[in-house]
């Protein structure tokens, strides 16, 4: 559940999340469509770079011709989900929260967190959100993305947001969910990361990881302090199926200017705990 950081000016052409899978294995040639596919990395370049973009710029970090983006994006002003700045440049369109919308009505977890999560956050009164996890998915599963963010008094625009992503080795959600994957595909995730620290506390290292992945197996939490931001101590407990297999976590966030790591972890782990066993299957 980590807070986000602002961002900073990007100053290379941002690596876009690109809606072709990144393995081969995950592709059924027969039934997949490449020109969908490109259609979708047009709308994804702003995943990295949340400005408004001309068309040359849109062309030069998907890869494609600008006469093809042309009219991908065309198409997509059409449809609503691009717009156009007074200054003619593309922005994402108000269309794409109606898509939003759909997921999180559709989304049984988030209607049920909902309620639990809101009652959460009356208790503790810090920041508490619901973090979703694909544990099928060999790609997908290198991230969390948060699905339900409520504030406290102490938050930035980016860490207010749904839809915001991290990775799953760095994050107190991303590491509850690993603990109750086999070690196999625990291994699996670190060796297609990206183990890059958020900050010079950052336990970024394989070893690391897998002391951490120990601790959660024995205390059913994971906690991280100044792993993603300096200053905020954050815990997360694993949602999981009828499986057994995780499919999200609960978090709860907090500042170590009103909190020591030991009374932090003592006061708000059984929470976080109750209320994913709630959600569980």
């Amino acid at each position: 559940m980590d807070q986000d950081v602002n961002r900073p000016q990007e100053t290379t052409v941002p690596e876009i999340d690109r809606a072709f899978p990144r393995t081969d294995t995950e592709v059924d040639e027969r039934l997949f469509l490449k020109s969908v596919a490109r259609a979708m990395d047009v709308l994804s370049v702003f995943a990295e770079n949340p400005t408004p973009m001309s068309l040359g710029e849109i062309a030069a970090i998907t890869g494609e011709n600008k006469s093809s983006v042309q009219r991908i994006a065309q198409t997509f002003l059409v449809l609503g989900y691009l717009e156009k700045t007074e200054q003619g440049r593309l922005v994402p369109g108000r269309r794409i929260l109606e898509r939003s919308f759909d997921y999180m009505r559709c989304n049984p977890l988030i209607e049920r967190a909902t309620p639990v999560l809101t009652d959460l956050r009356k208790i503790s009164g810090e920041r508490v959100d619901l973090s979703l996890f694909d544990a099928r998915h060999r790609i997908k599963r290198l991230e969390i993305i948060y699905g339900i963010r409520m504030q406290s008094k102490r938050e930035t625009f980016y860490a207010t947001l749904t839809g915001r992503r991290k990775p799953t080795f760095l994050t107190s959600g991303g590491r509850a969910c690993m603990a109750h994957l086999p070690d196999a595909e625990i291994a699996d995730i670190l060796e297609l990361s990206d183990l890059t620290p958020s900050t010079p506390k950052s336990r970024c290292k394989p070893e690391e990881i897998w002391e951490i992945i120990a601790e959660v197996r024995q205390d059913g939490y994971c906690f991280a302090a100044e792993e993603t931001l300096i200053g905020e101590l954050a815990l997360a407990a694993a949602v999981c199926d009828k499986s057994g297999m995780p499919v999200g976590a609960v978090h709860i966030a907090g500042s170590l200017g009103d909190w020591s790591p030991t009374e932090f972890r003592k006061r708000f782990a059984p929470l976080a705990v109750e209320a994913a066993r709630a959600l569980s299957d």
